[in-house]
Formats: C-alpha cells, structure tokens, sequence
C-alpha cells in the first residue's frame, strides 16, 4: 500500500518539476518570456512616474489624489489648486 503511494506521490512531484522546467525555458530562452519581462518591466517605470511630480518628488501610491478624469495628481499640488480655485 505504502509503495503505490509514494508512486503517486513521486509522479506528482515528476510533472510538478516538469511543468516548472518548462515554465523557466520558456520564460528565458523564447521571445514569449522577453515580451514578459518587457511588459513587467513598462508597469513598474509607469508606476514610478505615476507617483512622481515634477516640482514636489515622489510620494506612495496610497498619497496621490485621482481626479475624475483619471489622472494621478500629488496632495500638495491638489491643495495648490483647490486653494487657487476658491
């Protein structure tokens, strides 16, 4: 009994290890996986400009005041504005 098993279980852990040499050949040697660590890499620096401001640095994600148009704007220009405004 114990020997079937461990036959499935060492089967599992043969399709486990597998699939994950598979997933690293193709996300190393093929254009698939450069396309991947392209567009990994476009999100992570249109993050980074989405919390910077020109004129007062970078803040966190949680910070940054969404106006309804969509667009991300620091909290100190947003009170700039909202001041110049009334």
């Amino acid at each position: 009994m114990i020997a079937i098993i461990m036959e499935g279980v060492l089967f599992v852990a043969l399709v486990a290890a597998g699939g994950a040499l598979l997933y690293f050949v193709i996300t190393t040697y093929t254009p698939v996986g450069r396309r991947l660590r392209e567009v990994r890499n476009r999100k992570l620096i249109e993050q980074e400009a989405d919390t910077h401001c020109p004129i007062h640095g970078t803040f966190r994600e949680e910070e940054m005041v969404r106006l309804p148009s969509g667009d991300r704007v620091c909290p100190q220009c947003f009170k700039e504005t909202v001041w110049q405004t009334r």
